[in-house]
Formats: C-alpha cells, sequence, structure tokens
C-alpha cells in the first residue's frame, strides 16, 4: 500500500491504525507520519468518549441513548473529515483535537 492510502486506513478504527503504522513503518512519510498523529488523537478521543457515556448511562440512563448518540457522531465526524483529509494529501489538523494531536503524538516521526 501507498503512503496515502495508508494514511486513510489510519482512521478506520485501532486496528486500521495499527495495520496502517506496521505496513507503513519502513516507507513513512511525512503525510503518514501526520495523519498517523491526528487518527491516534481520533482513537484517544473516542475511547474518552466511551467512557463519558458509560457514566452518563449510570447517572442519567433516560439521557444516555441521546447523548451516546451524539458523542458517536463526533467521533464518526472526526474519522470522515481525517479521510477526506488525507484523500486530499492535506495536512490540515482536525478541529479542537488537532494540534494536541501532533504535539502529544510527537513520537511518531
Amino acid at each position: 500500500m501507498d503512503n496515502k492510502t495508508l494514511s486513510i486506513v489510519s482512521y478506520i478504527t485501532v486496528i486500521g491504525w495499527i495495520v496502517a503504522f506496521f505496513l507503513g513503518k519502513e516507507k513513512a512519510d511525512n503525510l503518514l507520519k501526520y495523519h498517523l498523529r491526528q487518527a491516534l488523537g481520533v482513537v484517544v478521543l473516542s475511547f474518552a468518549l466511551g467512557i463519558v457515556i458509560q457514566v452518563v448511562a449510570r447517572i442519567l440512563p433516560a439521557m444516555a441513548m441521546l447523548i451516546s448518540s451524539v458523542l458517536y457522531l463526533i467521533s464518526i465526524g472526526y474519522m470522515v473529515i481525517g479521510i477526506l483529509n488525507a484523500a486530499g494529501e492535506k495536512q490540515k489538523p482536525l478541529p479542537i483535537i488537532g494540534q494536541w494531536s501532533d504535539k502529544t503524538f510527537s513520537f511518531i516521526k
């Protein structure tokens, strides 16, 4: 797979990120490294939102479905934005979490 394809795959769940990381490890260019950092930020955000959903479900069971739907849509929205940026070969940070992801996951070089 080329780096553009791996950049796109990195946004598709944790498994996609792992596949992109290991298959692109030897031939990674700046585009792939950038999207690996951004996609890892989406993975961390999705995990954190999952925890929030669990807490809300225990505290406000009646509101859990509504809140979980909104939070899942946020995660999916970030994935779609990331995939579109990767497909267009753009190194544009994701809204709100993009700069944080770049700084936090700077070990991906």
